[in-house]
């Protein structure tokens, strides 16, 4: 049996700890308040005083905090308990601050794996579940047992980054997707459409993109983007539209000016009759401000809380 420890005990670290209780594994605990380990401490979970009894308490020790700056901070406080000791950090943030993590492990003498969780709290523990990892493949195999007691484990490969690149680019799919649907709601209601009336129609919307989504993929894997059934310039012109609607309809048109901004330099640069997944290269050539080739600049937010409270 895995001793396993979880630190940040917010609804994804009380989930976690939950899974592996119910899978019969000892579990350690830790969490700046005390008071939400306590249902996990009346199912057989045991309490550590601090980070450092966490880590040296178990075989792997699982974070789940707010971001890599409070993973960074209780591996600090963790000290020299780490030398010699399994860390998985899944925590959303980006790339960059993954490897850092992992880095910081390196130095203190620990082996650390970064996870990122695609699915909620509810389905912890059951075939629903997905979670990603990356970090040195030999690790993530002596432990993938355990990780199957959360769900479905898939290892990304060893750039410790890679799955906080997974993570980002698929909640970018899912906040601007969110973000749309919240600016269309908006359109319409400025326009007399209340969001029961609007629903239906956008569910219609919804199923027609995997598709879609999937020739895009298609057609960028390949480089391939003549033969268009949805031409670049026909976008730059639906998106003028939707401008037009939007702002007169007193909504904020920022997002969608963005988009045209990719559209109108293909158009300019001989490319308005290719598919619109020529906008993928027109993203990368749109230079954006503070941005450098290789990656965009990064503003760090401080003061962020220690663990999820």
């Amino acid at each position: 049996m895995t001793t396993v420890s979880v630190i940040g005990l917010g609804p994804m670290g009380q989930a976690l700890a939950g899974a592996f209780l119910d899978a019969g594994h000892s579990v350690t605990v830790w969490n700046r308040t005390k008071s939400k380990a306590a249902q996990l401490l009346s199912h057989g979970a045991r309490w550590a005083s601090d980070p450092a009894e966490a880590v040296t308490a178990g075989d792997i020790t699982l974070v789940n905090v707010v971001d890599h700056d409070a993973v960074d901070a209780v591996l600090a406080a963790a000290g020299a308990a780490v030398a010699g000791r399994v860390v998985v950090g899944l925590s959303s943030d980006t790339p960059d601050r993954a490897r850092g993590t992992a880095k910081l492990v390196a130095d203190a003498g620990g082996r650390y794996l970064d996870g990122a969780i695609m699915t909620p709290t509810d389905v912890m523990g059951t075939p629903d579940t997905s979670v990603l990892y990356a970090g040195p493949e030999r690790l993530f195999d002596q432990h993938r047992a355990l990780f199957e007691v959360l769900g479905r484990a898939t290892w990304l490969g060893e750039d410790h980054g890679r799955a906080a690149a997974f993570d980002m680019a698929l909640l970018d799919v899912f906040w601007t997707a969110t973000g749309g649907f919240l600016h269309a709601l908006e359109t319409a209601r400025a326009q007399g459409i209340t969001p029961g009336e609007l629903l239906a129609h956008a569910l219609g919307i919804a199923e027609i993109l995997p598709p879609v989504f999937t020739e895009i993929a298609e057609r960028i894997e390949a480089d391939r983007h003549d033969e268009a059934s949805a031409s670049v310039t026909s976008v730059a012109s639906s998106l003028a539209h939707l401008i037009e609607t939007s702002e007169s309809s007193g909504v904020d048109a920022g997002a969608l000016k963005a988009m045209k901004r990719y559209a109108d330099a293909a158009v300019v640069a001989g490319y308005g009759d290719a598919e619109i997944s020529r906008l993928a290269l027109a993203m990368r050539d749109v230079r954006v401000p503070g941005a450098s080739r290789g990656g965009a600049a990064r503003q760090k937010v401080r003061g962020a809380p220690f663990v999820r409270r």
